[in-house]
């Protein structure tokens, strides 16, 4: 009989144990599912040999709270969560959250803010002499000099503000087992300041070692636009085969970051889906109604990790890496038919994907022996004429699980990418796509179609989307399914100015459709975007670029996106008028706000003139009600943190969290559970 990992003191009584060789501290409720990260980094460790429980939730008033489990024998782990916690604690709009779907029953206010920090700080004021190593995807993406949004400043690398010993970033399953081990044969911190996927806080620089310096914490609080010089020098060395070591001087200490782990062999890909999970919430959590999030990743299943998609808001890429790792079909079909045994199984799959779903093997066959391309991006501006746009092995994969006894549908939920799906030679993926893995709506993600803010997110053009747009209405019709486009577009993106939200404003108008809800760009830790937000530059070519920062100036620009929305109609006003755009008031069919002929502008309350006010997605030119609701795109790609499911969230330890759009980031909610597909 499967067995949970234990989490209190009478269930590590139960197993015999007298004292743990790791314990885990985690800021969520503990879900024994392959989608979250203290589970696999848990279930990794068991399989090693270890004995490891988890501290879920921890009150923080005292470090005394942290003995609960006992001290342990080697070590203290800690990860904030599956997203940031300053994320998950707060909107967009740096309101808090009403609802924490990684704590029983929803409720807010289990874990502080910064929790990752918070719990290093009082592991080390318990067990000043036990080493304390920091993970997921909180502690990945701060362990630079980075900006926090809602705090509204810089803050210093978390290695420094938490005083852990040793951080763990990215996808940390090997890089775990590598410190478990030098622990148990007695090895000393210093002794592992050269493990990949590491990093660590020096009163020096490393000696013999090639590495790149970063501008320093005080040199950043002088000059903004150096906070984006030190993302580009970052950012070109994490890459496994060619990335140097990596320093920064914080306020203290140098932060000394260790070149990126391998990619994981299908070998290991697979070995860490098959080990033995019970792929459900701790029982504990019955009475409080369970953890919301499982439900949306219960029925999924990750068949990749890593991402060579350019999106600058995305941070998937620097948690994950660029070189896709895929599972094999053996794998994930094992996963299948363990999901079509499991009570609550419908016949659906909810989901078979990664941070993108139809990115199955490496963008080109060099990247496992020389590494990506550092000065240039797979798919943008356009796709590389080496890239390799081939769906056939996924193809091959839904075939076999379509066929699979007890399974009646399979859907892609976690997100495709249309601008790879059109690089491919044939158009099979669009055909098996619209044919057997959408039903209703199919999620897309444009993000914008302005060519300057584009060029800024890292995203393809508007005529891509177009063209796509036109062969899945296509194949649509061919097939004889009523399926529709729900389009996804970010508001407030830096370089976005407000000529550029009036261009989205009218194409919306033109393709018929306005969002139910609006996603403001969320600046998280460790994005591109971000340091164009922090800096307002572009750290690519250093160019100055407009950041929408003011409240109001970035409600003029949501307002834009739901222009008939009678309650935005005196901000769309305004907005028109500051860019000088009165030819978008009237009564004639182009115009956003309607005055009616025999009326003084500006007295009419309703939408647009001589159109009926609904919302619609696109399919062609046909009007479709977007039904479904959905969460922050960054917290999917930020945050983003389990995976395998409908918003990949990151996984792994020094995962934890998908962010990022979001992964592993955010999470989107679909009214039509497991009846619809998101693509990017």
């Amino acid at each position: 009989m499967k067995q949970f990992l234990p989490i209190t003191a009478e269930e590590i009584a139960q197993r015999g144990w007298e004292q743990l060789d790791f314990l885990f501290i985690s800021g969520d409720a503990y879900v024994d599912h392959p989608s979250f990260g203290p589970a696999v980094i848990c279930r990794v460790l068991e399989a090693q040999g270890y004995k490891v429980a988890l501290l879920c939730q921890p009150e923080w008033d005292k470090a005394d709270n942290l003995a609960a489990l006992g001290k342990p024998r080697l070590g203290v782990l800690i990860s904030g969560g599956n997203l940031d916690s300053m994320l998950c604690h707060y909107t967009a709009s740096k309101h808090p959250r009403s609802v924490d779907k990684y704590t029983a029953g929803g409720v807010m206010g289990k874990r502080p803010d910064h929790a990752t920090m918070v719990y290093a700080r009082l592991a080390k004021q318990l067990w000043p002499d036990m080493p304390v190593i920091i993970g997921g995807i909180e502690a990945s993406l701060r362990r630079f000099v980075h900006f926090d949004y809602w705090e509204n400043k810089l803050l210093p690398s978390i290695l420094e503000s938490s005083g852990a010993d040793l951080l763990v970033y990215g996808m940390g399953e090997k890089q775990v087992v590598e410190i478990a081990d030098y622990l148990a044969g007695g090895a000393t911190l210093d002794d592992m300041r050269y493990i990949r996927g590491t990093a660590y806080a020096s009163k020096v620089l490393p000696e013999g070692e090639e590495y790149v310096e970063l501008p320093s914490w005080a040199e950043i609080q002088q000059d903004r636009k150096l906070f984006a010089k030190a993302y580009k020098l970052q950012s070109r060395e994490q890459d496994p085969f060619y990335g140097k070591i990596v320093v920064q001087k914080g306020q203290k200490k140098y932060v000394v970051q260790n070149p990126s782990v391998y990619p994981l062999t299908q070998e290991e890909m697979d070995a860490i889906y098959d080990l033995d999970y019970v792929r459900q919430w701790h029982p504990s959590y019955d009475a409080l109604g369970g953890v919301a999030a499982l439900e949306e990743v219960q029925y999924s299943i990750v068949s990749c990790r890593g991402c060579f998609g350019s999106c600058s808001f995305c941070a998937i890429h620097a948690h994950q890496g660029r070189i896709i790792q895929a599972r094999s079909h053996e794998s994930i079909i094992r996963e299948a038919k363990i999901l079509t045994q499991m009570p609550g199984f419908k016949g659906y799959i909810h989901d078979v994907g990664g941070p993108t779903a139809n990115f199955r093997h490496p963008s080109c066959a060099k990247q496992l022996k020389y590494g990506v391309c550092k000065d240039r991006q797979c798919l943008f501006p356009k796709p590389c004429p080496n890239i390799d746009a081939d769906h056939s092995d996924y193809i091959s994969l839904l075939e076999k699980l379509r066929a699979l006894p007890g399974v009646k549908k399979v859907f892609i939920r976690s997100g495709i990418r249309f601008d790879y799906l059109l690089a491919d030679k044939n158009l099979d993926f669009l055909d098996q796509l619209c044919r057997y893995h959408v039903s209703g709506l199919l999620k897309v993600a444009p993000e914008h179609i302005s060519p300057p803010v584009l060029a800024k997110m890292g995203k393809p053009g508007k005529d891509v989307y177009l063209k796509f747009m036109r062969l899945y209405a296509q194949k649509n019709k061919e097939v004889g399914l009523e399926q529709y486009l729900v389009p996804y577009f970010i508001s407030s993106h830096p370089g976005c100015t407000l000529n550029n939200a009036i261009e989205l404003a009218e194409f919306l108008r033109d393709i018929k459709h306005q969002p139910e809800q609006v996603q403001d760009f969320i600046p998280t830790p460790g994005s591109a975007s971000t340091a164009m937000y922090y800096s307002g530059v572009d750290p690519e070519t250093g160019k100055e670029l407009f950041v929408a920062r003011n409240p109001h100036d970035k409600a003029m620009q949501r307002a834009l996106m739901q222009y008939k929305n009678p309650r935005n109609r005196q901000l769309v006003l305004e907005a028109l008028q500051k860019a000088d755009r009165m030819d978008l008031v009237g009564s004639d069919s182009h115009c956003l706000i309607y005055v009616d002929q025999g009326c003084p502008r500006g007295r009419q309350a309703s939408g647009r003139g001589g159109e009926r006010r609904g919302n619609g997605a696109a399919r062609g030119g046909k009007a479709y009600s977007d039904r479904n609701s959905f969460k922050s795109r960054n917290e999917r790609h930020s945050s983003n943190t389990t995976r395998g499911g409908k918003a990949m969230k990151e996984q792994g330890y020094g995962s934890g969290g998908g962010q990022s759009r979001n992964s592993q980031g955010k999470t989107n909610n679909n009214s039509r559970k497991g009846r619809s597909v998101k693509g990017r």
